[in-house]
Order: structure tokens, then C-alpha cells, then sequence
């Protein structure tokens, strides 16, 4: 490695890891505000929270890292023009193409690693972080209870129900005032507690509500002989209310969607459904001629349907009659063709999603390359735009980039049109506009004079329509 290279990649990579952190990190703390609800007040024990959020980080990662390379190389490149070095490394014989190279190389590489992880990392972490969520769904939110309103506690089994009732509860210390407990847990027993004080704490697993209560009594009716009554002082007992909170249980499951899927399973699902779409398009064309030659009276289908005798003879057509059979037949043929073609046209989305992801994650990982194309010449031809150039330029073009993404994923999975173009055509635009731009770079090496905004404005206007005029001279 040339010590030009070293010194372009250097200047390169600097940029890259602050733009991919500064990228990461904002969308990261976007998706965990997202996350919150669903895991905020259900009692989870901080080990789940923390692995729910770090398997949504490589989610993150697979959209910021080929996002990072386009700030940094327009940002290291601009630099470079503006600090004259590009004009002299003009000077000393190095050509334009030797400085692009290396950054090609990096754009390369950074296209390989993308396309691993999106391909390897990312669906096993979406696949572990779906069955995390479905098992915090199945987690009922973290047992409370309301001051001066009779709570209903529904316990293990459904075995209840208790009521208890608080005249106060402070929220920082779980401690309750007034304490009433109506105990209805036992068939035919009727216990009441009241104390003056107690202490709510979950247990654990937050399963169990246990109560500290203090200086109180227990009143139990219809524990022994009809008409008994039993009443109890205490100064200290413990009530425990079991099953109130729902023990956390993962819910594993081996189904995949096909954002959990790599490039070899999701080929495999597409020619599962290829195969399974070809036998229903048989089926219909088989069923097709089958009614056809009952229809005629004829083959086959016309024997065994007179084999069968009514309601089915009635679908042949009558010997020496032009007449076509009743409607039985064609009502018959009717609904067998609608349920084909909603069974045909169902496995017919599955395999263009499955289409869909396979191109998303090899141009998602292209686009490493294709946004070096266009920041490279760029950050060269407007030296003095700055670090504003840097993100304008970089909004529009992800932008862009992401909507004709979006919208092709769109297009391709209600079966509008073919999922390879609608996936490929953002990359090829910016593809060809990358090339042009690189094919005119050296005419910009030569001076760094100007390439501020003005410049930009400059460039803009002379691609934009000019009006044109009708001749107002006399003939």
C-alpha cells in the first residue's frame, strides 16, 4: 500500500466512523422512545429490556452503515479540494483516477461486510427480537393498585377473586393505609381482613403480590360448624395473593418471515411457493378441462359422471341436443376457478416478497459503491460548500435513494410489476449520474477557485429549461 493510499484512506475513515456513530446513535434512540411502551410497567427484569434493545441495534446498523460512507467521503474530499491538495497531488502526475481508486476499494469492501450482515447477523437478531416481543405480549403489566377503590385481584389458576381496598398507598415506599382484604377464595368461606398499615412488594418473578400487614384482625365465617365465627388479632402477618402476575415464559418458535430469512432460505421458501403456484395453475387447467369435456359429454370426466348418475349426470350435455348442460356445472367451474386464482394469486405475492428481500439486501449493499461514484466527484467540485453541502447533498441523495426503494418494495409486493427493476432502478439512476460525474472529475482538479453555494446554483441553472422565445422582428 502506497503512502497516497494510506493518506486517502486515513483522511477517509475518520469521517466514515463519525458520520456512522452520529447516524447510529440518532436512529438508535428513535427506535428505543418506539420500544418503551412496549416494555415500560410490565415487570420485566432489567436482563430482558437490555437484550430487547440490543437486539433492535443491528436493525440500526444495517440502514446507517452504507448511509455513513456518502457524508464521509464528500466531507473528506472537500477538505482535500479546499486545503489545495488535490491540486497538488494534480500537479505531481497523480490523475484522478489514481485518487479515486482507493476509495473504490473501501466503498468495496464496506459493500462486501454490509451484504454478510444484513445477510447473516440481521435476520437472526429480527428472528430472536420477534419471539422476545411476542413473549413480552404474553407478559401482563406489572400488578397495581388504586387508593380508596375496591381492586379486584384475579390469582393463580383463576381461584378467587380477592378485593382489597387502601384509604391511601404512597407510590415511592408501596406502603398502605386503612387496609381492607376481602378474601372470597375458598368455596363457602368468607375471611376479611383489616389492618391499620401494610407494605406491597412483587416477588421476583413478579408472579406474587406479597402484603405486610400490621396491627389488625381477621373476621372468617363458614370455616367450621353453619353459624361458627372466628375472629383473629394480629400484629405482624404476612398475606401473599400468588399468581397476580404472569410468569415471563419464551415463546420460541422456528417460523420465519422473510426479514428473518438469509439469501439461501429465502431462495429455498421462493421455489417452495414457485412449486406450490404450478401445481394450482395445474390444478386449474386440469379442472378446466375436465368440466369442458363433461360439458361436451365426452372423455373420461363425462364416464364418471355418468357412472355417478344424479346430481352429476345432469352436467352432461344431451345426446343430439346443441344445448349445453344446466348451470350446476358452470357454477361449479365458477367457484373452483375464483379460489384457484385467490390461492394463486396469494402464493404469488409471497414469492415476489421473497424477491424483494433477496434484491433489497444485495443493493442496500451496492450502494456503498454507487454513493463513493457520487460523493467522490462531488466533494472535489465543490470545495467551499462545507459541512452544510455535506448534509444537503447527502439528505437529497438518500433520500431519493430511499423512496424509489420504498416505493419499489411497495410496487413489487401488491404484483404491479417486476420486483428485480423496481428494486434496481434507484441504484442505476444514481449508478449512470455517478459515472458522469466521474467522467468529468479531472476537469475540476485543474482550479479550486469558487464551488461554494453560488457554484451549486450556477450548476443548477444551466441544467434547468430555458424558455424560448417566439421572433418578434418583421419579415
Amino acid at each position: 500500500m502506497t503512502i497516497l493510499t494510506r493518506y486517502l484512506l486515513r483522511s477517509l475513515t475518520g469521517p466514515f466512523l463519525f458520520a456512522f456513530s452520529l447516524l447510529t446513535g440518532l436512529l438508535f434512540v428513535n427506535t428505543v422512545a418506539q420500544r418503551l411502551e412496549d416494555l415500560v410497567g410490565k415487570g420485566l427484569p432489567r436482563e430482558i429490556i437490555l437484550e430487547a434493545l440490543v437486539l433492535s441495534l443491528p436493525h440500526t446498523i444495517a440502514v446507517t452503515l452504507p448511509m455513513a460512507i456518502l457524508p464521509a467521503v464528500l466531507y473528506a474530499f472537500s477538505e482535500l479540494a479546499s486545503h489545495s491538495e488535490i491540486v497538488a497531488m494534480s500537479s505531481g502526475g497523480v490523475r484522478p483516477r489514481r485518487l479515486f481508486l482507493p476509495v473504490m476499494a473501501f466503498g468495496a469492501l464496506l459493500t462486501v461486510v454490509t451484504f454478510v450482515f444484513n445477510d447473516q447477523v440481521l435476520p437472526e437478531a429480527n428472528h430472536q427480537l420477534k419471539n422476545l416481543r411476542n413473549s413480552i405480549r404474553q407478559k401482563s403489566p406489572t400488578f397495581q393498585l388504586r387508593e380508596q377503590a375496591v381492586n379486584q385481584i384475579e390469582a393463580e389458576n383463576g381461584i378467587g377473586p380477592y378485593f382489597l381496598v387502601a384509604d391511601a398507598i404512597d407510590q415511592d415506599s408501596s406502603e398502605l393505609t386503612g387496609v381492607t382484604i376481602y378474601d372470597m377464595s375458598r368455596q363457602g368461606v368468607r375471611r376479611t381482613t383489616y389492618a391499620d398499615r401494610g407494605e406491597m412488594q412483587m416477588n421476583s418473578s413478579f408472579t406474587d403480590l406479597h402484603l405486610r400487614l400490621y396491627d389488625g384482625h381477621v373476621y372468617e365465617v363458614g370455616s367450621g360448624e353453619m353459624g361458627t365465627f372466628h375472629q383473629v388479632e394480629f400484629q405482624r402477618q404476612l398475606f401473599v395473593l400468588r399468581g397476580v402476575g404472569d410468569i415471563f415464559e419464551d415463546s420460541e418458535t422456528d417460523q420465519r418471515s422473510d426479514r428473518e430469512m438469509s439469501v439461501m432460505m429465502l431462495m429455498d421458501a421462493e421455489r417452495t411457493r414457485e412449486a406450490e403456484l404450478e401445481a394450482v395453475r395445474s390444478e386449474s387447467r386440469q379442472g378446466a378441462l375436465n368440466a369442458i369435456e363433461r360439458a361436451l359429454g365426452r372423455g373420461t370426466a363425462a364416464d364418471s359422471a355418468r357412472a355417478a348418475g344424479p346430481p352429476l349426470a345432469k352436467t352432461l350435455a344431451i345426446p343430439g341436443s346443441n344445448q349445453l348442460p344446466s348451470d350446476d356445472l358452470a357454477r361449479m367451474l365458477a367457484t373452483t376457478a375464483r379460489t384457484n386464482n385467490a390461492r394463486a394469486e396469494a402464493l404469488g405475492r409471497q414469492v415476489n416478497q421473497y424477491r424483494v428481500e433477496i434484491h433489497k439486501k444485495l443493493v442496500i449493499a451496492t450502494a456503498c459503491i454507487i454513493f463513493v461514484m457520487v460523493g467522490v466527484p462531488v466533494g472535489i467540485r465543490f470545495p467551499q460548500g462545507g459541512v452544510s453541502m455535506v448534509i444537503v447533498v447527502s439528505a437529497l441523495v438518500i433520500g431519493i435513494y430511499q423512496w424509489g426503494l420504498t416505493s419499489g418494495e411497495k410496487w413489487a409486493d401488491r404484483n404491479l410489476a417486476d420486483p428485480m427493476w423496481t428494486m434496481w432502478a434507484p441504484s442505476v439512476i444514481w449508478f449512470v449520474a455517478g459515472t458522469l460525474l466521474v467522467s468529468r472529475m479531472g476537469r475540476w482538479i485543474a482550479s479550486t477557485r469558487g464551488g461554494g453555494w453560488r457554484e451549486i446554483w450556477l450548476a443548477v441553472k444551466r441544467f434547468a429549461p430555458r424558455r424560448s422565445g417566439k421572433a418578434t422582428t418583421a419579415a
